[in-house]
Protein backbone atom coordinates (compact mmCIF):
# COMPACT_ATOMS: atom_id res chain seq x y z
CA UNK A 1 0.00 0.00 0.00
CA UNK A 2 1.16 3.21 -0.80
CA UNK A 3 0.35 6.09 2.04
CA UNK A 4 0.46 9.89 2.15
CA UNK A 5 0.88 11.79 5.25
CA UNK A 6 0.08 15.26 5.28
CA UNK A 7 2.06 17.46 7.83
CA UNK A 8 4.44 14.87 7.82
CA UNK A 9 7.31 16.48 9.33
CA UNK A 10 5.17 16.74 12.99
CA UNK A 11 6.48 14.60 15.29
CA UNK A 12 3.34 12.30 15.28
CA UNK A 13 3.14 12.19 12.17
CA UNK A 14 6.96 11.61 11.15
CA UNK A 15 6.90 8.60 14.22
CA UNK A 16 3.72 7.04 12.57
CA UNK A 17 5.61 7.32 8.67
CA UNK A 18 7.89 5.28 10.39
CA UNK A 19 5.97 2.35 11.38
CA UNK A 20 4.28 2.49 8.45
CA UNK A 21 7.18 2.31 6.75
CA UNK A 22 8.95 -0.72 8.55
CA UNK A 23 5.78 -2.47 9.07
CA UNK A 24 5.94 -2.85 5.21
CA UNK A 25 3.96 0.24 3.82
CA UNK A 26 5.34 2.61 1.00
CA UNK A 27 5.11 5.92 2.46
CA UNK A 28 5.42 9.61 0.61
CA UNK A 29 4.15 12.86 2.83
CA UNK A 30 4.18 16.53 2.24
CA UNK A 31 4.59 19.37 4.78
CA UNK A 32 4.63 23.01 4.68
CA UNK A 33 7.95 23.43 6.24
CA UNK A 34 10.79 20.61 4.49
CA UNK A 35 13.46 21.91 6.21
CA UNK A 36 13.45 20.54 9.46
CA UNK A 37 15.05 18.04 11.23
CA UNK A 38 12.17 14.98 11.13
CA UNK A 39 11.92 15.94 7.40
CA UNK A 40 15.79 14.79 6.83
CA UNK A 41 15.89 12.07 9.09
CA UNK A 42 12.34 10.45 7.02
CA UNK A 43 14.52 11.26 3.72
CA UNK A 44 17.14 9.70 5.20
CA UNK A 45 14.65 6.50 5.56
CA UNK A 46 13.64 6.66 2.19
CA UNK A 47 10.60 8.76 2.33
CA UNK A 48 9.97 10.94 -0.58
CA UNK A 49 8.71 14.50 1.08
CA UNK A 50 6.75 17.06 -1.14
CA UNK A 51 5.91 20.76 -0.29
CA UNK A 52 2.03 20.99 1.32
CA UNK A 53 0.32 21.27 -2.80
CA UNK A 54 -0.77 18.27 -3.23
CA UNK A 55 1.85 17.24 -5.66
CA UNK A 56 3.06 14.27 -4.17
CA UNK A 57 -0.60 12.26 -4.52
CA UNK A 58 -0.75 10.38 -7.90
CA UNK A 59 -2.57 7.75 -9.30
CA UNK A 60 -0.60 5.16 -7.26
CA UNK A 61 -1.39 6.56 -4.30
CA UNK A 62 -3.73 4.40 -2.14
CA UNK A 63 -4.83 6.20 0.94
CA UNK A 64 -3.71 9.73 1.90
CA UNK A 65 -3.17 10.73 6.22
CA UNK A 66 -4.41 13.21 8.04
CA UNK A 67 -4.50 14.76 11.70
CA UNK A 68 -6.70 17.40 13.38
CA UNK A 69 -4.77 19.78 12.61
CA UNK A 70 -5.04 19.96 8.92
CA UNK A 71 -7.18 22.66 7.55
CA UNK A 72 -10.05 20.81 5.10
CA UNK A 73 -8.61 23.96 2.82
CA UNK A 74 -5.67 22.13 2.22
CA UNK A 75 -4.45 21.04 -1.33
CA UNK A 76 -3.83 17.78 -0.51
CA UNK A 77 -7.37 16.62 0.90
CA UNK A 78 -9.14 19.05 -2.10
CA UNK A 79 -6.34 16.56 -4.82
CA UNK A 80 -7.40 13.19 -3.07
CA UNK A 81 -11.56 14.01 -2.67
CA UNK A 82 -11.07 15.16 -6.62
CA UNK A 83 -9.30 11.74 -7.22
CA UNK A 84 -11.63 9.35 -5.12
CA UNK A 85 -8.85 8.56 -2.39
CA UNK A 86 -9.70 7.83 1.03
CA UNK A 87 -8.80 10.17 3.72
CA UNK A 88 -8.28 8.09 7.15
CA UNK A 89 -7.46 10.23 10.18
CA UNK A 90 -3.69 9.86 11.71
CA UNK A 91 -5.57 7.84 14.87
CA UNK A 92 -7.27 5.21 12.89
CA UNK A 93 -3.95 4.76 10.44
CA UNK A 94 -1.81 4.22 13.87
CA UNK A 95 -4.44 1.99 15.28
CA UNK A 96 -4.61 -0.17 12.06
CA UNK A 97 -0.71 -0.43 11.98
CA UNK A 98 -0.37 -1.75 15.34
CA UNK A 99 -2.96 -4.14 15.10
CA UNK A 100 -0.77 -7.16 15.31
CA UNK A 101 0.02 -6.75 18.78
CA UNK A 102 -1.47 -6.06 21.94
CA UNK A 103 -1.89 -2.37 22.17
CA UNK A 104 -0.72 -0.59 25.80
CA UNK A 105 -2.08 2.74 25.38
CA UNK A 106 -0.93 5.57 27.06
CA UNK A 107 -2.65 8.61 27.88
CA UNK A 108 -2.97 11.79 30.14
CA UNK A 109 -1.88 15.45 30.12
CA UNK A 110 1.19 15.28 31.12
CA UNK A 111 3.86 12.89 30.90
CA UNK A 112 2.81 10.76 28.28
CA UNK A 113 5.81 10.62 25.71
CA UNK A 114 8.20 9.99 28.73
CA UNK A 115 6.13 7.17 29.91
CA UNK A 116 5.31 5.66 26.74
CA UNK A 117 9.41 5.57 26.56
CA UNK A 118 9.84 4.34 29.93
CA UNK A 119 7.97 1.70 29.03
CA UNK A 120 8.98 0.28 25.90
CA UNK A 121 12.75 0.53 27.68
CA UNK A 122 11.67 -1.68 30.13
CA UNK A 123 9.66 -4.26 28.04
CA UNK A 124 12.66 -4.49 25.98
CA UNK A 125 15.35 -4.91 28.69
CA UNK A 126 12.99 -7.45 29.79
CA UNK A 127 13.08 -9.22 26.29
CA UNK A 128 9.78 -8.50 25.85
CA UNK A 129 10.50 -7.39 22.27
CA UNK A 130 7.56 -4.27 21.81
CA UNK A 131 6.77 -1.85 18.88
CA UNK A 132 7.09 1.26 20.58
CA UNK A 133 5.62 4.76 18.64
CA UNK A 134 5.84 7.92 20.63
CA UNK A 135 4.98 11.73 20.46
CA UNK A 136 8.46 12.49 21.08
CA UNK A 137 12.09 11.14 19.66
CA UNK A 138 14.15 8.87 22.36
CA UNK A 139 17.70 8.61 22.46
CA UNK A 140 18.65 5.06 21.06
CA UNK A 141 15.36 4.78 18.82
CA UNK A 142 15.04 5.54 15.39
CA UNK A 143 13.15 8.44 15.95
CA UNK A 144 10.23 8.15 17.76
CA UNK A 145 9.53 4.80 16.81
CA UNK A 146 10.98 1.31 18.43
CA UNK A 147 10.59 -1.75 15.84
CA UNK A 148 9.66 -4.67 17.61
CA UNK A 149 7.77 -8.19 16.91
CA UNK A 150 7.31 -9.36 20.49
CA UNK A 151 3.57 -9.25 21.94
CA UNK A 152 3.05 -5.87 22.81
CA UNK A 153 2.98 -2.60 21.20
CA UNK A 154 3.40 0.49 23.64
CA UNK A 155 1.69 4.16 21.98
CA UNK A 156 1.29 7.44 23.49
CA UNK A 157 -2.24 8.32 22.37
CA UNK A 158 -3.42 11.75 21.87
CA UNK A 159 -6.12 13.17 23.50
CA UNK A 160 -6.22 16.65 22.21
CA UNK A 161 -8.90 15.70 19.61
CA UNK A 162 -10.47 12.96 21.67
CA UNK A 163 -9.14 11.30 18.39
CA UNK A 164 -8.18 8.21 21.28
CA UNK A 165 -11.80 6.99 20.42
CA UNK A 166 -10.30 4.92 17.14
CA UNK A 167 -8.12 2.45 19.30
CA UNK A 168 -9.50 -0.54 21.27
CA UNK A 169 -6.37 -1.11 23.71
CA UNK A 170 -5.73 -4.06 25.53
CA UNK A 171 -3.66 -1.96 28.55
CA UNK A 172 -3.59 1.74 29.51
CA UNK A 173 -1.83 4.01 31.70
CA UNK A 174 -3.12 7.14 32.50
CA UNK A 175 -0.24 9.57 33.36
CA UNK A 176 -2.73 12.64 34.79
CA UNK A 177 -5.13 14.90 34.22
CA UNK A 178 -5.23 18.85 34.25
CA UNK A 179 -6.33 21.52 32.27
CA UNK A 180 -4.93 21.57 28.93
CA UNK A 181 -6.71 21.01 25.71
CA UNK A 182 -9.82 21.08 27.64
CA UNK A 183 -11.21 21.47 31.52
CA UNK A 184 -9.75 18.94 34.07
CA UNK A 185 -13.78 17.47 34.28
CA UNK A 186 -13.98 17.19 30.73
CA UNK A 187 -10.47 15.43 30.10
CA UNK A 188 -11.27 13.00 33.47
CA UNK A 189 -14.39 11.94 31.58
CA UNK A 190 -12.19 11.50 28.36
CA UNK A 191 -9.80 9.27 30.08
CA UNK A 192 -12.32 7.66 32.25
CA UNK A 193 -14.69 6.57 29.39
CA UNK A 194 -11.06 5.48 27.87
CA UNK A 195 -11.08 2.90 30.29
CA UNK A 196 -14.05 1.80 31.36
CA UNK A 197 -14.04 -1.55 28.76
CA UNK A 198 -10.44 -1.94 28.68
CA UNK A 199 -9.84 -5.80 29.45
CA UNK A 200 -6.21 -6.11 30.70
CA UNK A 201 -4.57 -4.07 33.28
CA UNK A 202 -4.81 -0.21 33.99
CA UNK A 203 -2.29 1.66 35.57
CA UNK A 204 -4.15 5.38 36.88
CA UNK A 205 -1.57 7.74 38.04
CA UNK A 206 -5.09 9.71 39.14
CA UNK A 207 -5.49 7.20 41.54
CA UNK A 208 -1.80 5.27 42.14
CA UNK A 209 0.56 8.32 42.81
CA UNK A 210 3.80 7.25 43.71
CA UNK A 211 7.54 7.66 42.75
CA UNK A 212 10.46 5.45 41.49
CA UNK A 213 14.23 5.87 40.81
CA UNK A 214 15.08 6.48 37.55
CA UNK A 215 17.89 8.01 35.47
CA UNK A 216 16.09 11.27 34.69
CA UNK A 217 15.87 13.97 36.59
CA UNK A 218 13.24 15.79 38.58
CA UNK A 219 10.04 14.63 40.81
CA UNK A 220 8.02 14.41 37.93
CA UNK A 221 10.29 11.52 36.44
CA UNK A 222 10.33 9.95 39.40
CA UNK A 223 6.24 9.50 39.19
CA UNK A 224 6.54 9.03 35.58
CA UNK A 225 8.57 6.04 36.10
CA UNK A 226 6.53 4.29 38.84
CA UNK A 227 3.62 4.09 36.10
CA UNK A 228 5.86 2.66 33.58
CA UNK A 229 7.31 0.32 36.57
CA UNK A 230 3.62 -1.02 37.42
CA UNK A 231 2.31 -1.48 33.79
CA UNK A 232 5.33 -3.12 33.19
CA UNK A 233 4.88 -5.75 36.19
CA UNK A 234 1.20 -5.93 35.23
CA UNK A 235 2.69 -7.68 31.85
CA UNK A 236 4.97 -10.05 33.18
CA UNK A 237 8.12 -8.34 33.62
CA UNK A 238 10.63 -9.39 36.65
CA UNK A 239 10.44 -6.65 39.49
CA UNK A 240 14.22 -6.59 39.44
CA UNK A 241 14.58 -6.44 35.74
CA UNK A 242 12.33 -3.51 35.18
CA UNK A 243 13.66 -1.87 38.33
CA UNK A 244 17.81 -1.80 36.72
CA UNK A 245 16.12 -1.35 33.57
CA UNK A 246 14.65 2.31 34.55
CA UNK A 247 18.77 3.05 35.90
CA UNK A 248 19.58 2.34 32.17
CA UNK A 249 17.00 4.57 30.64
CA UNK A 250 18.69 7.08 28.13
CA UNK A 251 15.84 9.79 28.52
CA UNK A 252 13.54 11.36 25.37
CA UNK A 253 14.64 13.96 23.38
CA UNK A 254 13.91 17.98 24.32
CA UNK A 255 12.59 16.68 27.55
CA UNK A 256 15.53 18.45 29.77
CA UNK A 257 17.70 17.75 27.10
CA UNK A 258 21.07 18.91 28.07
CA UNK A 259 23.74 20.88 26.24
CA UNK A 260 26.86 20.73 28.51
CA UNK A 261 26.27 21.28 31.73
CA UNK A 262 23.50 23.90 32.31
CA UNK A 263 21.75 24.49 29.11
CA UNK A 264 18.77 22.45 28.49
CA UNK A 265 16.16 22.22 25.86
CA UNK A 266 12.74 21.11 26.87
CA UNK A 267 9.16 20.28 25.07
CA UNK A 268 7.11 22.21 28.27
CA UNK A 269 4.17 24.22 27.19
CA UNK A 270 1.36 24.21 29.54
CA UNK A 271 1.61 25.36 33.06
CA UNK A 272 2.13 22.05 34.87
CA UNK A 273 4.92 20.72 32.44
CA UNK A 274 6.52 24.86 32.55
CA UNK A 275 6.89 24.61 36.70
CA UNK A 276 8.06 21.32 36.26
CA UNK A 277 10.65 21.93 33.99
CA UNK A 278 11.35 25.55 36.05
CA UNK A 279 11.64 23.83 39.60
CA UNK A 280 13.80 20.75 38.22
CA UNK A 281 16.41 23.29 36.67
CA UNK A 282 16.05 25.30 40.09
CA UNK A 283 16.68 22.75 42.21
CA UNK A 284 19.95 21.99 40.26
CA UNK A 285 21.11 25.21 39.63
CA UNK A 286 19.97 27.58 42.22
CA UNK A 287 20.95 30.87 40.89
CA UNK A 288 18.86 32.66 38.82
CA UNK A 289 17.75 30.93 35.72
CA UNK A 290 16.81 32.28 32.26
CA UNK A 291 13.81 30.43 30.41
CA UNK A 292 13.34 31.36 26.84
CA UNK A 293 9.36 30.03 25.88
CA UNK A 294 7.66 29.67 22.74
CA UNK A 295 4.02 28.94 23.38
CA UNK A 296 3.12 26.80 20.60
CA UNK A 297 -0.40 28.05 19.22
CA UNK A 298 -2.76 30.75 19.91
CA UNK A 299 -5.46 29.05 20.79
CA UNK A 300 -3.47 27.61 23.96
CA UNK A 301 -2.31 30.52 24.65
CA UNK A 302 -5.87 32.27 24.85
CA UNK A 303 -6.86 29.11 26.75
CA UNK A 304 -4.19 29.10 29.25
CA UNK A 305 -3.42 32.83 29.55
CA UNK A 306 -4.21 33.25 33.27
CA UNK A 307 -3.15 29.95 34.57
CA UNK A 308 0.03 30.11 32.68
CA UNK A 309 -0.02 33.77 34.50
CA UNK A 310 -0.13 32.78 37.62
CA UNK A 311 1.99 29.38 37.32
CA UNK A 312 4.47 31.88 36.53
CA UNK A 313 4.07 34.60 38.73
CA UNK A 314 3.98 31.88 41.67
CA UNK A 315 7.49 30.33 40.36
CA UNK A 316 10.24 32.29 39.16
CA UNK A 317 12.40 34.05 41.69
CA UNK A 318 13.89 37.43 41.47
CA UNK A 319 16.80 36.38 40.37
CA UNK A 320 15.29 34.67 37.05
CA UNK A 321 14.29 35.72 33.98
CA UNK A 322 11.58 35.18 31.29
CA UNK A 323 11.64 35.72 27.93
CA UNK A 324 8.67 34.87 25.79
CA UNK A 325 8.85 34.42 22.21
CA UNK A 326 5.76 34.82 19.40
CA UNK A 327 3.44 32.52 19.09
CA UNK A 328 4.44 30.06 16.72
CA UNK A 329 2.98 30.18 13.68
CA UNK A 330 2.38 27.19 11.40
CA UNK A 331 0.03 28.50 9.33
CA UNK A 332 -3.50 28.46 8.48
CA UNK A 333 -6.91 29.72 9.71
CA UNK A 334 -5.71 30.16 13.46
CA UNK A 335 -7.31 33.56 14.64
CA UNK A 336 -4.17 35.73 15.77
CA UNK A 337 -5.86 38.25 18.20
CA UNK A 338 -3.45 36.88 21.04
CA UNK A 339 0.12 36.97 21.34
CA UNK A 340 3.19 37.04 23.63
CA UNK A 341 2.91 40.42 24.87
CA UNK A 342 -0.43 39.53 26.21
CA UNK A 343 1.25 37.16 28.27
CA UNK A 344 4.09 39.61 29.41
CA UNK A 345 1.26 42.15 30.15
CA UNK A 346 0.54 39.32 33.01
CA UNK A 347 3.87 38.70 34.34
CA UNK A 348 6.22 41.49 35.40
CA UNK A 349 10.12 41.48 35.04
CA UNK A 350 8.99 39.07 31.54
CA UNK A 351 10.76 40.22 28.20
CA UNK A 352 9.26 39.86 25.15
CA UNK A 353 11.70 38.70 22.00
CA UNK A 354 11.11 39.47 18.65
CA UNK A 355 12.83 36.31 17.27
CA UNK A 356 15.70 33.60 18.21
CA UNK A 357 18.08 36.18 17.26
CA UNK A 358 16.72 38.17 19.60
CA UNK A 359 16.67 35.87 22.27
CA UNK A 360 20.50 35.15 21.66
CA UNK A 361 21.57 38.62 21.36
CA UNK A 362 19.47 39.13 24.73
CA UNK A 363 21.42 36.64 26.50
CA UNK A 364 25.14 37.04 25.05
CA UNK A 365 25.15 39.97 27.42
CA UNK A 366 23.26 38.36 30.71
CA UNK A 367 24.68 35.66 32.57
CA UNK A 368 22.87 32.80 34.59
CA UNK A 369 23.30 30.01 36.58
CA UNK A 370 21.71 27.88 33.88
CA UNK A 371 19.14 28.44 30.68
CA UNK A 372 16.62 26.61 28.93
CA UNK A 373 14.65 26.77 25.66
CA UNK A 374 10.97 25.90 25.47
CA UNK A 375 8.17 25.12 23.36
CA UNK A 376 6.22 22.33 22.03
CA UNK A 377 6.28 23.14 18.14
CA UNK A 378 9.36 25.36 17.02
CA UNK A 379 11.77 22.97 15.57
CA UNK A 380 14.68 25.54 15.64
CA UNK A 381 14.31 26.00 19.47
CA UNK A 382 17.70 22.93 20.35
CA UNK A 383 19.70 24.73 17.92
CA UNK A 384 19.48 27.68 19.72
CA UNK A 385 20.12 25.84 22.88
CA UNK A 386 23.19 24.44 21.38
CA UNK A 387 24.36 27.95 20.36
CA UNK A 388 23.67 29.30 24.02
CA UNK A 389 26.08 26.51 24.99
CA UNK A 390 28.38 26.80 22.62
CA UNK A 391 28.63 30.97 23.26
CA UNK A 392 28.60 30.44 27.05
CA UNK A 393 31.32 27.91 27.25
CA UNK A 394 29.27 24.99 28.69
Amino acid sequence: MKRHLIGIGGVGMSALATAMLRKGDEVTGADRNLATPNIRFLERLGVKCFPDDGSGIDGDTDEVVVSTAIEQTNPGIAKAQDMGIEIVHRARALARTLSGHKLVAVVGTCGKSTVTAMLGHILAECEMDPMCVNGANVVGWEGAVRYGEGDYAVAEVDESDKSLVAFNPYAVVVTNSSTDHYSKEEMDEVFDAFVKDVKGPVVDGRKEPGEMDVNAPGRHNRNNAFLAYRMALALGCDPAKAQAALMTFRGVERRLQRYGSRVYDDYAHNPEKLKAMWTTVKAAHPGGICVIWRPHGYGPLRKMLDSLARMFNSTIAPEDRLLLLPVYDAGGTARRDVNAEDLAAKVPGSIVVKDLDAAFDWIKAHDFAAYVTCGARDPELPALARRIADEKGT
